[in-house]
């Protein structure tokens, strides 16, 4: 029986892609590819090679050991996440059509790469590694079309923040302008800064549309086109590199850290979504009432909303992501609701053909978040789950005037809790991810409730006699 490693590299028309790269390698002269794959949270990691060798690692791919799917991060008691040491080594094999030559570097280039178990392996050798978050959306989307007959098109709003710099090249926390929301002078301080994300990414296939200076110190977003969610993941980790190497450049530091601010609006990563049929959007109102979505986008934003407290677990992946949901008066979509161009609500139906989901930041690792998002969709679509009339009030105007809703988590602790109990949502993480990406929140959450911060001493340090 052949593996899976096997049926990937005989795949139709790929050495003739492989050798297009070669020709593309000696036209540009590239000298060094990075082979990259994501970590369970959305960190770029991989190997790096000179180019002589691509047919090699093109054919046979590179070793590295199972833990690099969880940082190699080891936990409060001294332990590796997700893997041992004992563990062997996966294989990760180049996804040819993602080769791209580094614009800020074109002596380089990088290949992102789909991850398998080794060839060696006791048990399913050659096959998909499930700690595997980007190779697992492929798959998880793939099978979504098969049984439903759609797929899904989906847009990110990448918010995060310009920081300046200490004279020693850290960070400080100090951001670029003023917090002045959609302000072109405060935008305009970052002109140079966009000229050059903009050159980057569209070098690398990002097709850049808009962008706005937003309410907090050195607050950017800049959006592209939608495409299928796996195409967006992997622009909006190319983005992440690019703004990485802009910072560089330009002596900033690019901050996705979801509130290094209080009393300002966090960084959020709104997902837009839609689904499709072909070239056919189904998501669009197919009733009298325009603004009404069709049936089954109604069942599928009740899919999401009837999974919204686990889902939050992986949108909000992080202890510092919940302090966004605790500065209130910034629009923090903490109520587990939905609404036509509501922004106090978790879900928004922002225009007739697509849903945004709002409790999302810019810590997210968008191939965890998608690949949850279509389980929880297809669960709605199943069911044919009803989420409700739209809230058209503000949010805290309903609940003052008697309306019941329920809050998404508001603590790291309740959203891995809330996780552990949804077998829909846990599906979208399969074999080991769900046991990586566990161990590592566990941890996360262990060592934040295990830590005195300034505010337990500035709090409690004279607090008796």
């Amino acid at each position: 029986m052949r593996t899976d490693i096997e049926r990937f590299g005989d795949a139709d028309g790929r050495d003739e892609a492989v050798r297009d790269v070669r020709t593309l390698i000696d036209e540009r002269g590239v000298s060094y590819i990075y082979y990259q794959f994501v970590s369970v949270t959305g960190r770029i990691m991989g190997k790096g090679a000179p180019a002589a060798h691509w047919e090699r690692f093109a054919e046979k791919g590179f070793q590295l050991v199972y833990g690099a799917t969880a940082n190699l991060f080891i936990d409060r008691h001294g332990d590796y996440i997700g893997y041992g040491a004992e563990s062997r080594e996966l294989i990760g094999v180049p996804d040819v059509e993602t080769f791209q030559v580094l614009p800020w570097d074109p002596k380089t280039a990088r290949v992102f790469c789909t991850l398998f178990r080794g060839r060696e392996e006791e048990q399913d050798p050659g096959a998909f590694l499930t700690s595997d978050c980007r190779g697992n959306l492929k798959r998880i989307h793939a099978e979504f079309e098969a049984e439903t007959g759609m797929h899904m098109r989906a847009g990110t709003e990448p918010e995060m923040m310009w920081l300046k710099l200490n004279p020693d090249g850290t960070p400080s926390v100090e951001g670029k302008t003023k917090p002045y929301c959609y302000h072109i002078d405060q935008f305009s301080e970052l002109q140079p800064l966009i000229h050059r994300i903009i050159e980057y990414g569209t070098a690398m296939g990002l097709d850049m549309i808009q962008g706005d200076h937003e309410d907090a110190p050195g607050q950017l977003e800049l959006n592209w086109e939608f495409d299928r969610p796996e195409l967006t993941a992997d622009r909006l980790t190319t983005y992440r590199q690019i703004c990485r190497q802009v910072g560089r450049e330009m002596d900033a530091f690019p901050c996705f850290m979801p509130k290094p601010f209080m009393g300002v609006s966090a960084n959020g990563c709104h997902h837009n979504m839609s689904l499709w049929q072909g070239d056919e959007n189904m998501f669009l109102p197919d009733g009298d009432n325009l603004r009404m979505p069709s049936k089954v986008g109604l069942h599928a934003i009740g899919g999401v909303l009837d999974h919204l407290q686990a889902l939050t677990c992986i949108t909000a992946p992080t202890v510092n992501s919940y302090r966004r949901f605790h500065d209130l008066g910034f629009w923090a979509p903490v109520f587990a609701d939905w609404g036509f161009q509501n922004r106090t609500t978790a879900l928004r139906v922002s225009s007739p053909d697509r849903f945004e989901y709002r409790s999302v930041d810019s810590a997210v690792n968008p191939y965890l978040s998608f690949a949850a998002l279509l389980a929880a969709m297809k669960d709605g679509i199943r069911r044919s789950a009803d989420p409700g009339p739209p809230e058209q009030r503000n949010i805290y105007d309903a609940i003052a005037g008697g309306k019941d809703v329920k809050k998404i988590p508001m603590s790291l602790g309740e959203a891995i809790a809330a996780l552990e109990e949804d077998e829909v949502v846990r599906e979208a993480m399969p074999g080991e991810m769900y046991t990586v990406f566990s161990h590592y929140k566990r941890d996360e959450w262990e060592r934040f409730l295990a830590t005195v911060t300034q505010w337990d001493v500035d709090e409690y340090l004279d607090i008796l006699p």
